[in-house]
């Protein structure tokens, strides 16, 4: 057996003996969202605007249990939603979840990312979270997946880091080393590394972190066995993961976590710092911030998109003013407080004009523009554009 099809085997084997997520099943729709899977905030933060369609398509690729493909087919009522996944275990627990909270809408299929081309048509969302990382040849996977990007889709993906994720790879290398000829036995693995922990003096770097940072999520037997006992794992740096997404073909269009990637977080008290940074390249900038804070850097999450892509970045006044404003449908609490959660779940503080500007954008039909909804509200420009900027609001152009 070639060693890829050995590798997908064994992760297979993996998610049937522990279903992953093991997110408990609900019979109703899951609490909150996620933007990145939301299709007109995703595009939103992409593009600048809000998307001209809702009825897509979107590919969850390596759905597992199914937590993912949930929230796409909930939050995109719209779209016609397709999970694949190589464990039939994993898909079991998928359609069970997908049944019980009414996502009736999902289809699921297993089937291996290198085997995408057998699903007919193309999709302008695929998502594609933390799968890569698990196969043999995530070049060949990513490849795959921009092949079935239609034009002007979205590819969002999620690979681990390896220098935020070190001391996770010193115990799953020392995991291996005890299980010796039982390497493969996932339960065997999991109560290895449990007595590991526990046996590891209190002040041990590895047990450290693990208490302060894994230890929450990892009390469960799935999440444990897939950061430390997974049979197949590649990690990327600043560097490598450029590589990775150089050779999908595709536009890189950002990082979906982007103020992780502000060095100005960093070396912001340094005039003199931020000056001499200005040199750099953006995957200089990059390295230079993995380097500086390493341990934040666990994963690396970004959006790439086949052209043609439509952008807007209103620096016009004029189609600033001529755009329809429309609050983001990933807020919660903001229509009775200025101060509410914003898409990532931070608190945002909004003055009272800013608040009041987004609460006028709240309307039906007939929708106003910037430019009428101003004549009410005494609010500038520039305060309009940083609402965008903060996801708070999507902006569709005038003549869309």
């Amino acid at each position: 057996m070639p060693d890829s099809e050995a590798i997908s085997t064994a992760v297979a084997r993996l998610y049937n003996t522990y279903p992953f997520p093991p997110e408990p099943l609900l019979e109703q729709p899951p609490p909150g969202y996620n933007w990145r899977w939301h299709w007109s905030a995703a595009h939103q933060f992409c593009t600048g605007q809000k998307p001209t369609r809702q009825d897509i398509r979107i590919l969850d690729a390596g759905c597992g249990t199914g937590v993912g493909t949930e929230y796409l087919v909930h939050l995109n009522p719209a779209a016609k939603v397709i999970g694949i996944d190589l464990s039939e275990g994993a898909l079991a627990v998928a359609r069970e979840r997908c049944q019980k909270s009414g996502a009736t809408g999902a289809e699921f299929q297993q089937l291996s990312l290198f085997d995408v081309e057998q699903l007919p048509g193309e999709f302008e969302l695929i998502n594609c979270v933390g799968v890569l990382h698990h196969t043999p040849d995530p070049i060949q996977g990513i490849r795959a997946l921009a092949k079935k990007l239609a034009p002007g889709g979205l590819l969002h993906v999620f690979v681990y880091g390896e220098l935020g994720r070190w001391e996770i790879k010193l115990m799953q290398e020392a995991i291996a080393l005890l299980q010796g000829d039982q390497r493969g036995d996932y339960r065997d693995g999991v109560a290895v590394g449990r007595q590991l922990f526990a046996a590891l003096p209190e002040g041990n770097r590895l047990r450290k972190r693990e208490e302060e940072r894994w230890s929450w999520e990892n009390q469960r037997d799935a999440c444990f066995a897939d950061m430390y006992v997974h049979p197949q794992e590649i990690d990327y740096n600043s560097f490598t993961v450029f590589e990775l997404i150089d050779a999908s073909g595709l536009e890189f269009l950002g990082f979906s976590n982007p103020q992780v990637w502000q060095l100005e977080r960093l070396i912001g008290q340094s005039a003199e710092l931020i000056e001499r940074a200005k040199t750099l390249s953006d995957r200089q900038r990059y390295r230079l911030i993995e380097l500086l804070d390493p341990q934040a850097i666990t994963h690396y999450e970004f959006f790439l998109g086949r052209p043609p892509l439509s952008r807007q970045d209103w620096a016009s006044d004029t189609d600033l003013l001529a755009a329809i404003p429309e609050p983001s449908p990933c807020l919660e609490g903001w229509q009775s407080s200025p101060q509410f959660f914003g898409p990532d779940y931070q608190i945002v503080n909004l003055d009272q004009a800013e608040w009041q500007f987004l609460l006028a954008c709240n309307q039906s039909p007939p929708y106003k523009t910037v430019e009428q909804i101003l004549q009410q509200v005494d609010v500038t420009l520039a305060a309009v554009r940083s609402l965008q900027r903060q996801q708070l609001l999507l902006l569709t152009p005038a003549n869309s």
